[in-house]
């Protein structure tokens, strides 16, 4: 019979083909376009600077401005391998020509798809011209060297068999090795098999029929699924996915970057590629400097992920982490907290008091869970809640009280 008690008990997922899969990276470019934020150039070296600490294969970056080329220029600079620095550019040679001038060897192109696209946003007058335009485009790039990302902007709202799959067949006639985005922009798109436009599976499994050996998602948020459909694209036969840190980008934002690490990192068989202990820090960073609020309670970085306060739960922890940590806190960077609250137990106000008072006494000491002192410190804490109080105790407040309420043991 199998025990399921250590982390390393756990089975692996396996992905079914077993073929090798790459995250590439947009927080520089998407994450710049997020409502209310301004990523200054020093903002985008540093996030460029904790990609590379954490392996990441690519980023891409927008060349339109001045602050934006001296920030590719300072990336380029480093000289590293990872991430490569890529570009983003309109079906325009003018825009593909930014590209050359910072001699990137790897651009994407926008190639809308869906008819609200070509036809609104766009203004063409008929599919065949959007077509002419991003041929002539992609022409363009791979006459002058460049690797391409081919961006379907807004397939999973598109005619997929009247439309996309006749202009896919195009590209790959240009270039086999060619990178097929997935652009789920408004995350209409569904994670099983159902019906065109909007399974996720069905557009990557007609893709590879077609021979495509590239197949990439980027998928937004907008229904809460963003990370969840790009996990699923690798089960299905997509080789990348491209993801921010913390989800940034328009609206509300696009699949999370450091989401989808940690489950490739920690759940998927023979998957260790990544270097994720910088992800609490690359998190406070982003807070700090760049003005994201993280909520307390968001998965992998928030503030409470290791944070433990229910009697049952520090109890459950503090006799094997594995019991209510999904894993372990070194992972990501992170420090584990218990937080003396209303439903705070004896067992964890016996941890936090012994290792304070052993700080307080410079050697190790124990309390028995029946020691009369402690019973007075968790009923006052008790109390101050009956009375009003609202807010946890901080370990300041914690360690005052232990000083009046283990005066005489202090005093020896």
């Amino acid at each position: 019979m199998e025990m399921f008690r250590r982390y390393e008990d756990m089975p692996r997922i396996k992905l079914p083909d077993g073929h090798e899969i790459f995250v590439s990276d947009s927080t520089i470019r998407e994450g710049a376009q997020m409502p209310g934020i301004v990523m200054k150039k020093e903002h985008k070296v540093k996030i460029f600077e904790f990609l590379h600490e954490i392996g990441i294969e690519k980023t891409e970056t927008f060349l339109y401005d001045e602050s934006d080329q001296l920030a590719v220029k300072e990336m380029l600079d480093f000289g590293y391998e990872r991430p490569e620095v890529t570009g983003w550019a309109r079906a325009r040679h003018s825009d593909i020509d930014l590209v050359l001038d910072l001699d990137l060897a790897e651009t994407g192109i926008l190639m809308s798809v869906s008819d609200t696209h070509l036809f609104d946003k766009i203004g063409f007058k008929r599919r065949e011209e959007a077509v002419e335009r991003y041929l002539d485009a992609l022409d363009y790039a791979l006459a002058h060297g460049l690797r391409v990302r081919c961006h379907l902007e807004d397939i999973t709202r598109a005619d997929v068999e009247g439309f996309v799959l006749p202009f896919v067949k195009e590209i790959l006639e240009r270039d086999k090795n060619v990178i097929l985005r997935i652009c789920d922009t408004l995350n209409y798109g569904i994670p099983f098999m159902t019906e065109f436009p909007y399974s996720i599976p069905k557009i990557i499994v007609a893709l590879k029929k077609m021979g495509a050996k590239n197949i990439e998602l980027h998928i937004h948020d907008d229904f809460g699924m963003g990370t969840t459909i790009s996990l699923v694209g690798f089960w299905y036969g997509a080789n990348w996915c491209n993801a921010t840190f913390l989800g940034m980008g328009e609206r509300a934002g696009v699949a999370e970057l450091e989401k989808i690490l940690v489950f490739l990192e920690f759940r998927v068989e023979g998957f260790h590629k990544y270097n994720l202990e910088c992800l609490s820090r690359f998190a406070e960073y982003m807070e700090r400097e760049v003005g994201i609020r993280i909520p307390k309670n968001k998965a992998v970085v928030g503030e409470n992920v290791f944070a433990h306060e229910s009697g049952i739960h520090t109890d459950g922890v503090l006799k094997n982490p594995f019991t209510y940590e999904p894993f372990p806190p070194e992972l990501v960077g992170a420090k584990r907290h218990f937080i003396i609250g209303p439903t705070s137990g004896i067992s964890v106000l016996k941890h936090k008091a012994e290792r304070m008072l052993g700080e307080l006494l410079g050697t190790n000491f124990t309390l028995d869970k029946n020691d009369e002192r402690l019973k007075a410190l968790q009923n006052f804490i008790k109390r101050s809640y009956d009375d009003g109080r609202s807010s946890c105790f901080s370990d300041s407040e914690l360690k005052e009280l232990v000083r009046r309420f283990f005066a005489e043991v202090l005093q020896k």
